[in-house]
């Protein structure tokens, strides 16, 4: 298996209406999670480790090592600590927002919309009452430039739940110069336990949940979070676009994907089956949407995963468009 880099095309700016409801930080979009008993059980015969040697090291960005760890099914095992600082040493982060709206594609990022993928041009800044039907929408000045936070205070302001409105009708761009503090640990069982029942993300609340609301890790380090609220941020007059790699930052997650997009280290497969980019929480490997021809597995279980003689049971992420990677875990998580 060998390491590669590929990049997926994003659609130009189109028109459509949507309705934008609620607020909430950029965190995660879902509090909780449920587990579920009727999920046809899928054939775990083959147990594959998680290899470290796949993780992209270079840069001091990330270290790994073992310790001990107590899961979700009681069990004891021994799991990958796994720091990061939260910054990808395989790509740049950014750019973010375009700073005038005759500024072409390479100048912004990507939004997520209803399955779709759109360059945050500027075209796209300057056509947001009409992509939401909205005439409140007004993000640039007269001579075009696009109104943008410039300060940490600023970036954590327009992420705060009770937003203020004078952040209305901005770009939120907060740049990796607020994240040299930051730090991320995360434990994954090294060896899968397979669960007969399934853990499902669900946005049901209940704030003592033990489970995580983290979907995975990508061979890079960062995380593959839960889905950005995008209704919630939209609602509040504000943009938070993420970077062509599907990632933005938050001061306290520091860079984070919402989207795979096929910017991060991924290892290819010998038979043509999709490229892995990651692991999910539970030890299980994630790989891409498609493989090396083109074509989407059509045999997904509710997770989306499934299993074949190789890679035992695995994951595959979804479209990038819909703000999502995986629906829950096949396996047992650490508590």
């Amino acid at each position: 298996m060998k390491l590669r880099h590929l990049k997926i095309p994003v659609l130009r700016f189109t028109l459509f209406t949507v309705i934008v409801v609620g607020f909430s930080s950029c965190s995660s979009s879902d509090s909780d999670s449920t587990t579920d008993t009727d999920t046809e059980e899928t054939d775990d015969s083959v147990s594959i480790d998680v290899d470290a040697t796949y993780f992209y090291t270079e840069g001091e960005t990330l270290t790994i090592t073992t310790v001990p760890c107590s899961l979700s099914d009681g069990s004891s095992a021994d799991c990958y600590q796994i720091v990061t600082t939260s910054v990808p040493a395989d790509h740049n982060m950014g750019p973010w927002c375009p700073d005038n709206i005759d500024d072409d594609a390479e100048a912004g990022g990507i939004w997520l919309e209803d399955g779709e993928v759109y360059d945050v041009d500027g075209a796209f800044i300057k056509n947001m009452a009409t992509f939401y039907n909205d005439d409140n929408w007004l993000m640039y000045d007269d001579n075009g430039d696009v109104y943008i936070t410039e300060t940490e205070e600023d970036c954590i302001n327009a992420a705060n739940p009770d937003v203020g409105t004078e952040y209305e009708n901005f770009c939120v761009e907060c740049i990796p110069d607020y994240i040299t503090s930051v730090s991320q640990t995360w434990l994954i069982p090294i060896t899968p336990v397979y669960q007969s029942s399934a853990t499902y993300f669900n946005t049901a609340g209940g704030a003592q949940s033990t489970v995580p609301t983290t979907r995975g890790i990508a061979l890079n380090g960062i995380e593959f979070s839960a889905p950005a609220p995008t209704s919630n941020i939209l609602s509040a007059y504000t943009l938070a676009p993420f970077d062509d790699a599907g990632g933005h930052i938050n001061v306290h997650q520091g860079y984070h994907y919402h989207a795979a997009t096929g910017y991060s280290t991924t290892v290819d497969q010998e038979d043509g089956h999709a490229a892995q980019i990651g692991y999910a929480l539970d030890g299980y490997a994630i790989y891409e949407l498609l493989d090396e021809d083109g074509n989407e597995p059509t045999d997904l279980d509710d997770l989306r995963g499934h299993s074949d003689d190789v890679r035992g049971y695995h994951y595959h992420v979804d479209e990038a468009g819909n703000n999502n990677f995986i629906n829950g875990l096949r396996g047992a998580y650490v508590l």
